[in-house]
């Protein structure tokens, strides 16, 4: 046996430890280094976030959860539901309603989500306070979020309407 055999990296130490992690963990050894160190800054984050009002952080966190699972996901569940009534109604079962759903499903979304984000700005609850951290007008971010809004269903509705003549063009066979 020559040195090289000696130098193989299965029979280091390092590499025998490194294949040992990854058979019992799954995953390379910089994966769990990394998932340690996001456990290490999150627990940090939260620490800090609950060195101050801690009750109230925990009050809003339940809070959040409650709302969301009696009262928006019914909300949204009901909506999606009578979307899909209204695009199928009268029509035969193709994949072009759920295509119209989608259309109309997603820029809801990203505007509903931009709403719940910006409501202070958007509904000017924070408008004092904006204006003395920023020296800018608050009043700007209602006319904003419709034009987004706006826009994005527009961006939707064309790209839609380019599905479906590029479908209409090209059957299937």
């Amino acid at each position: 046996m020559g040195g090289a055999a000696h130098l193989r990296s299965d029979r280091l130490p390092g590499a025998r430890m490194k294949r040992l992690l990854h058979t019992l963990y799954g995953e390379p050894w910089w994966h769990l280094a990394a998932l340690l160190a996001s456990f290490a800054l999150c627990g940090y984050a939260l620490a800090r976030l609950l060195s101050g009002d801690w009750w109230g952080v925990v009050q809003w966190a339940v809070g959040a959860a409650v709302v969301h699972d009696l009262v928006a996901v019914p909300l949204y569940g009901g909506a999606d539901w009578l979307l899909h009534r209204a695009v199928r109604a009268g029509r035969p079962r193709s994949a072009a309603p759920v295509a119209v759903v989608n259309h109309i499903r997603v820029p809801a979304f990203v505007s509903l989500m931009l709403l719940l984000v910006y409501w202070p700005s958007i509904t000017e609850d924070s408008g004092a306070q904006y204006r003395h951290a920023t020296l800018l007008d608050p009043g700007v971010f209602r006319t904003r979020w419709l034009v987004v809004t706006g826009v994005l269903f527009a961006l939707s509705g064309l790209h839609l309407t380019w599905r479906f003549r590029r479908d209409r063009s090209h059957p299937a066979d």
